[in-house]
């Protein structure tokens, strides 16, 4: 599979653009920064879209315009928490109304699959369209429904990307589960902070994949993969190896190992582990430090590999040549666990 176009709207400066300077936060919370909607929507459609819609069809809007494609042959989005700000208007006018008199807009727009129904609606897309809500896989299986497509030959291209958003509220439900840390912090210093809990992030990724490549493709998508609930850092080390195995690579052909501590204690000895055991000479290149950490967090990372794998240049490692091969390495709360393999094209 080829990437043809990435886009991305993060907490970094990454729409319509490559990240260059990471941006500072003191937060324990990274909220995206969003670009000018009045520049890419008519101001009527503005009004009815929420935040996570805007965000979502933004970005697939630029992934399209970068590849000049009018109208891809699928779209297929993977989100964990869906539309959680129209979510929680619904439900709090169905408190405040007793349940009476209510609008159903709220109610409409709250579904997990609003993203990617409202791109296709800009298109006027009448193609397969598909929503994955697995938790931490949700983006991998948007992903993996997408290659399926096209090893299958129904389409030529496909429009796959993964979007979430953090609130109020919900930032302040899953900081009950200790998932955050619960004093303010730079961003920039996530790594050095080895205490529980990592940092709340959001964003929105869009990929548009083929079988044939072009002279602007992003990169190669040589494979990926998934591992449920490893029961050991060793019993990952050994799936990594064995995906290595299968794309007959070692691991000291990987160019630039694309990692997703986080800052969390517990959560970051299962990457140290792995490293230890395949990895100990490999170039790494964190990422949970820009985007924050969230179930859908791999798009941001694919997303960043890509555009290393294009451009040559790493964020953190100016001085190395652009790599051969990325592998992208990622876990949500130790369970969900993802590979993605990138080469040149």
């Amino acid at each position: 599979m080829y990437i043809k176009a990435a886009a991305a709207i993060s907490p970094q400066v990454s729409f319509e653009q490559i990240l260059q300077s990471p941006a500072s936060y003191n937060s324990n919370r990274l909220n995206c920064a969003e670009p000018d909607y009045t520049k890419l929507f008519d101001a009527r459609m503005i009004r009815r879209m929420s935040r996570i819609i805007k965000m979502g069809v933004a970005a697939a809007k630029d992934c399209l315009h970068q590849a000049d494609v009018q109208s891809p042959g699928a779209i297929i989005t993977g989100t964990a928490y869906g539309c959680l700000a129209d979510t929680e208007l619904f439900l709090s006018k169905m408190v405040e109304h007793k349940e009476e008199l209510l609008t159903p807009t709220a109610f409409i727009q709250s579904t997990h699959n609003t993203v990617g129904a409202q791109i296709a609606l800009m298109l006027k897309c009448h193609n397969y369209n598909n929503t994955f809500v697995h938790r931490g896989f949700s983006f991998e299986s948007a992903m993996l429904d997408a290659i399926t497509l096209l090893l299958e030959n129904a389409v030529e291209d496909v429009l796959v990307g993964g979007v979430d958003e953090i609130t109020d509220t919900s930032h302040t439900l899953l900081s009950r589960f200790g998932l955050y840390k619960q004093h303010a912090f730079s961003n920039l210093d996530l790594y050095n902070n080895h205490s529980k809990g990592t940092i709340a992030g959001e964003g929105a990724g869009f990929f548009l994949l083929s079988k044939k490549t072009t002279g602007n493709s992003y990169a190669k998508l040589d494979d990926m993969a998934t591992l449920y609930k490893p029961s050991s850092p060793g019993e990952v080390a050994g799936f990594v190896n064995d995906f290595l195995h299968r794309n007959n690579i070692k691991a000291g052909d990987i160019g630039l190992l694309v990692s997703g501590e986080n800052g969390d204690a517990a959560n970051d000895k299962w990457y140290g582990d792995v490293k230890k055991i395949l990895f100990n000479d490999t170039a790494t290149q964190a990422f949970k430090h820009f985007c924050g950490e969230y179930p859908t967090a791999p798009a941001f990372a694919l997303w960043l590999a890509a555009n290393i794998m294009k451009t040559g240049k790493i964020p953190a490692h100016k001085k190395i040549k652009a790599p051969g091969k990325i592998l992208i390495y990622n876990h949500y709360l130790t369970i969900h666990h993802s590979l993605y393999l990138l080469s040149a094209c």
